[in-house]
C-alpha cells in the first residue's frame, strides 16, 4: 500500500423512507450496529443513522438520511446503484437458510468474477448484495466487499480511479446487456472493490428513497486528506474545503460521470463521543445543534434496535 493509494471504501451514504423499517431491516435482518445515532447537519430534523460492525470500523459503514415521507428514487447513469456486504467463508449458506427462516426474499445464486452472490431488497427496495469471499472471520459480515457505479461512459472514471486512486483492473464482462468492469484497490482492505457498469438499457436516475447519495474513500490520516486534495487538483478535479463531520473529517468532489465521492479520515472515529459498549445507544449532536437538543427531541421519532 503506497501514500499514492486510497485503502477502500471509508462509508457508503443513502437515503431511505421511514426511520424505523431501514433500523428494522438493518439492524434486524442484516444483523449490523447501529453505531451512531444523530442528526443531518444540514437538516437536524431528521436523522443521520450509521450501521457498521461493533467498533464501526472504516469499510463497514453504510448511513442513512430516513426522510418519511420521500419518494421512490431510481437508479441509472450517474449514480451509484448498488454495494455489497462481503459473507466470510464458510457462512454463504448459513446467510441463505438464515434469510430463508426469517422469509426474507432474495433472487437466486449469481456468480460475479468467480464469486457466489445474493441480491435482497431493503424496506425501500434498495438492492443488497451478499457476496461470498475468501476472508474469514468470526462475524456475520466482514463489512463491504464493493459497491457499483453506474456509468454512461466506464473509461473516465475507470482513468480516475486507475490513476489517481491507484486501482487496478481486475476484471471485465458483459451479461445480460450490462458492461462491467472489476477495479480493486491494493491491499485487502474491506472495501476495496469498485465495480463500473455500463447498461444497454435506457435509465433515468432518480434521487429518492433506496439510492445512494455518496461513495466516501478513505484517508487514513488528516495529512493524507490533505494531499489528496492536491493530488486530485493536479488531475483536474477541485474538492470541498475540508468540512468537520464530527467523527470524521471530510472532502468531496464529482467524478467524471457524475457520481458524488467523499474522501473521509478514520479518525477521529465514532467512539469520540461515548464509548465503543454503548455505540448508538444516545442520540448525539454537533455542538451546534445541543442548544435546541429539546426540540429536535420533539420531532424524531423514537427508534427500537433490533437485540
Amino acid at each position: 500500500m503506497t501514500k499514492n493509494s486510497i485503502p477502500g471504501i471509508h462509508h457508503v451514504t443513502a437515503i431511505s423512507g421511514p426511520a424505523q423499517a431501514n433500523v428494522d431491516f438493518y439492524t434486524g435482518t442484516l444483523k449490523q450496529r447501529l453505531v451512531k445515532k444523530t442528526v443531518n447537519f444540514d437538516a437536524p430534523d431528521t436523522y443521520h443513522l450509521y450501521y457498521g460492525d461493533r467498533k464501526g470500523s472504516p469499510g463497514t459503514i453504510l448511513t442513512f438520511f430516513p426522510f418519511a415521507d420521500a419518494g421512490p428514487g431510481r437508479a441509472g447513469p450517474g449514480m451509484a446503484s448498488a454495494y455489497a456486504y462481503a459473507v466470510p467463508k464458510g457462512k454463504f449458506t448459513e446467510w441463505m437458510e438464515r434469510l430463508g427462516d426469517a422469509a426474507v426474499d432474495f433472487a437466486g445464486i449469481d456468480e460475479r468474477f468467480g464469486q457466489q452472490y445474493i441480491t435482497l431488497r431493503d424496506a425501500d427496495g434498495a438492492p443488497v448484495e451478499l457476496i461470498e469471499t475468501d476472508r474469514t472471520t468470526e462475524d456475520l459480515l466482514d463489512g463491504f466487499h464493493s459497491v457499483t457505479l453506474w456509468e454512461r461512459d466506464i473509461a473516465p472514471t475507470a482513468r480516475l480511479l486507475t490513476d489517481a486512486f491507484g486501482y487496478e483492473e481486475r476484471g471485465h464482462e458483459t451479461l445480460r446487456g450490462v458492461e462491467r468492469l472489476r477495479l480493486v484497490a491494493p491491499g485487502d482492505e474491506r472495501g476495496n472493490v469498485i465495480d463500473l457498469i455500463r447498461s444497454e438499457k435506457p435509465s433515468i436516475g432518480r434521487s429518492g428513497a433506496g439510492t445512494i447519495h455518496h461513495v466516501a474513500f478513505r484517508a487514513r490520516t488528516n495529512e493524507e486528506q490533505r494531499d489528496w486534495q492536491d493530488r486530485l487538483l493536479s488531475f483536474g478535479h477541485r474538492t470541498t474545503p475540508v468540512i468537520d463531520r464530527q467523527y470524521f473529517n471530510a472532502i468531496y468532489f464529482r467524478e467524471p460521470g457524475g457520481v458524488l465521492f467523499e474522501i473521509a479520515t478514520d479518525p477521529p472515529g465514532f467512539a469520540v463521543d461515548e464509548p465503543v459498549r454503548t455505540l448508538g445507544q444516545a442520540l448525539k449532536l454537533p455542538p451546534q445543534y445541543e442548544p435546541i437538543r429539546d426540540r429536535i427531541e420533539r420531532v424524531l421519532p423514537p427508534l427500537k434496535v433490533a437485540s
